[in-house]
């Protein structure tokens, strides 16, 4: 006859009991649970500048990364993605650089921090027929000038950076800059604004809410470029914005897929 299963007066005793009780094959063991805690660890954040000032400073000192993110298995990456030197058909070593925050959006629409000169040999990589910048600033003329050598057109829809709440901002801009993004004699087109996160991000996630995304997964793509960023105007913004005045597109829309 089986004993009895001592009682555990306290929340200690039943931990103890637990443990010298679980068989040596117990499918959850230390290791496992050393494991779990592993990847349950917090990714470390990156810091935004206090101003635009600052984050001019801080922008050389940033370490450059491609973000990751799923795709179709039938859809290739048309750039390397390593950032490795390349040697092209006349003997030519090339290193492909990234911008700051690049990920890809769709097939044949990426998003990304403001690009500079290191960053132009990617851009050409990816084919891009469009550039759509939400910084109100003059664009770079060494930019402008990159855009003409390769027949690429500029779209830009001034938005203010500044990080007083979202609410200033034309809801009708981002309407406009929505109609260039789901245009598919656009694409390959890419989307920028400064770092790649506020602006960049309310604008790719209207455009979650036009392919009919959750709210759920908008916001946790938005927060996981802006990080300890995050803004919750910017997520209210997205919440609130109307997109029945749109029409409606397929999850995904691009030229590449036709």
């Amino acid at each position: 006859m089986r004993d009895p299963e001592p009682q555990c007066k306290t929340a200690r005793d039943a931990t103890q009991h637990q443990r010298e009780h679980i068989p040596s094959t117990y499918p959850y063991s230390s290791s496992m649970t050393e494991a779990i805690i592993i990847t349950n660890q917090e990714p470390e954040l990156d810091e935004e500048d206090v101003d635009e000032d600052e984050d001019e400073e801080e922008e050389d000192k940033e370490v450059i990364s491609v973000q990751s993110y799923s795709m179709p298995p039938s859809y290739s990456l048309p750039y390397p993605t390593s950032g490795a030197g390349v040697v092209t058909e006349g003997g030519e070593n090339r290193h492909f650089v990234p911008p700051l925050n690049f990920a890809m959006v769709d097939h044949g629409v990426f998003r990304s921090g403001f690009p500079n000169v290191s960053n132009f040999p990617f851009l050409q990589s990816l084919g891009l027929r469009s550039v759509l910048c939400l910084c109100p600033e003059p664009y770079p003329e060494e930019n402008l000038e990159f855009l003409k050598a390769n027949g690429i057109k500029l779209f830009q829809f001034g938005i203010d950076g500044s990080k007083e709440p979202f609410v200033n901002i034309p809801e009708e801009t981002i309407r406009e800059a929505l109609k260039v993004v789901v245009d598919a004699r656009n694409h390959p087109i890419l989307i920028h604004c400064k770092r790649g996160k506020h602006r960049t991000g309310c604008v790719v996630g209207c455009l979650r809410k036009l392919q009919k995304w959750c709210l759920t997964s908008i916001f946790d793509e938005y927060q996981r470029f802006a990080a300890a960023k995050a803004r919750l105007s910017d997520q209210r913004f997205i919440e609130r914005f109307d997109v029945s005045s749109l029409k409606p597109i397929n999850p995904s829309f691009s030229c590449l897929e036709k």
